[in-house]
């Protein structure tokens, strides 16, 4: 009988879909944008970009968001912050903003 149990709640916990994760990032330069990224999809306006998935890759989905919006000032899984050291690894793959060329005289 208790063998039953163990399989019926075996079965029942490997059917079980995974609980998706909030994730919001506050960018340095906000925008008011849509970015699409390997496993997730972010909303962005002039407050933080928001965005859901099952994914559990929290320095990767900052670092694609980094390299698609640009330096990312602080990120949120859950409501747990990325530590100073991931942030900096994080903003190690964002885009590089846009250079202006001097006039030569």
């Amino acid at each position: 009988m208790s063998r039953s149990v163990t399989f019926l709640l075996a079965l029942v916990f490997a059917g079980a879909p995974a609980a998706a994760s909030n994730y919001s990032a506050t960018l340095m330069q906000p925008t008011n944008a849509r970015f699409i990224t390997g496993d997730i999809s972010w909303n962005c306006g002039p407050a933080a970009c928001q965005g859901a998935t099952e994914e559990s890759r929290p320095l990767v989905l900052c670092q694609s968001l980094a390299k698609r919006a640009g330096p990312v000032e602080n990120f949120l899984v859950d409501g747990r912050a990325l530590t100073p050291a991931e942030l900096e690894r994080c903003n190690a793959s964002a885009k590089a903003p846009p250079t202006r060329a001097l006039a030569n005289k």
